[in-house]
């Protein structure tokens, strides 16, 4: 197709005959010349008519597109659902006398989403995947990772001989890790129906079988949301990051729990920003005892050289 330019509006012409009078079929997607009839393009997108949305209910109205394709859902959220609603496409309420038939088509519809062994248990897992998500607040993208990695195991058959709910901590676990918003073993088992023990041997099974590669967590990546859950300033946080970066260059972190080297540095940096937190405050939200960040304080400041006044 040719194109020229005329002021300052670009005018397509028919590259056989040369005229201006194109035709777009959208029923069949094509460009046509109404002259001579060739088929100019047959692979021609609807663009739509041009519209403005003020704000969302009106967006929502108006969008033409449902909803984006998601893992967290068995069938990725690509089949339709009945409404709970007794109400037709233009709102007006079902009659009474045909509330039975919808009751029926209701229940036949959530029968036919889960076909086979694969999709109840994909139901049953992605359902206890998001309970869990909720209850731990996690954000969509670690939500995704977890349910693609449950997948991965689910089509390797990993899932046999295991629990489902052990199988969905796990891979919640990994994609905590994978996704840089690190959560202990202890706060997925407080989120979960099975210990921490079974949950550490599960993650371990499908790292090694999937081949999951994910690098070991970082004090540092702690420090953030332990801050904020002691309702510490931003000082503090910029300060336990640095005392961090100065352990971590002397070699300090390595072989110990990153919690609690997290907990330690934050308690001295409340002191040092005099916004003063107990050890047992510091303990309970880092999920760590009081000996372990007496031990990593004395450790820190005796180190580093930190000059403290209790």
């Amino acid at each position: 197709m040719q194109k020229v330019r005329e002021g300052t509006e670009e005018i397509e012409r028919c590259p056989e005959c040369g005229s201006r009078h194109l035709v777009r079929d959208y029923e069949r997607g094509e460009l046509l010349c109404e002259d001579c009839g060739l088929v100019i393009d047959d692979q021609f997108i609807d663009q739509g008519p041009e519209w403005r949305a003020f704000d969302v209910e009106q967006g929502e109205k108006r969008a033409r597109t449902g909803a984006p394709m998601t893992y967290t859902i068995h069938d990725k959220g690509l089949s339709t659902e009945i409404s709970w609603k007794n109400k037709d496409s233009y709102g007006k309420s079902i009659p009474t006398r045909n509330r039975a038939q919808l009751y029926r088509l209701r229940k036949w519809q959530r029968r036919i989403r889960v076909s086979n062994a694969t999709e109840r248990n994909l139901a049953f897992a992605l359902s206890e995947l998001d309970r869990m998500a909720s209850a731990m607040g996690l954000p969509r993208n670690v939500r995704e990772t977890a349910a693609m990695i449950y997948r991965k195991a689910v089509n390797k058959n990993l899932i046999r001989g295991r629990s489902i709910e052990g199988v969905v901590a796990a891979s919640l676990y990994a994609a905590c890790r994978q996704c840089g918003v690190p959560r202990t073993l202890d706060e997925v088992a407080a989120s979960s129906r099975v210990g921490r023990k079974e949950i550490g041997r599960t993650y371990r099974f499908m790292t090694r079988e999937l081949k999951l590669k994910l690098m070991p967590t970082k004090p540092q990546d702690y420090v953030q949301r332990f801050c904020s859950e002691l309702k510490l300033s931003g000082e503090v946080q910029n300060k336990a990051a640095e005392i961090l970066k100065d352990a971590s260059d002397k070699e300090l972190t390595s072989g110990r729990g990153p919690t609690g080297v997290a907990a330690a540095a934050i308690y001295i940096s409340s002191i040092l920003c005099n916004e003063r937190r107990t050890q047992r405050e510091v303990a309970d939200v880092a999920g760590v005892t009081e000996v372990t960040i007496r031990n990593r304080y004395k450790e820190l400041t005796e180190k580093l050289g930190i000059e403290i006044q209790l």
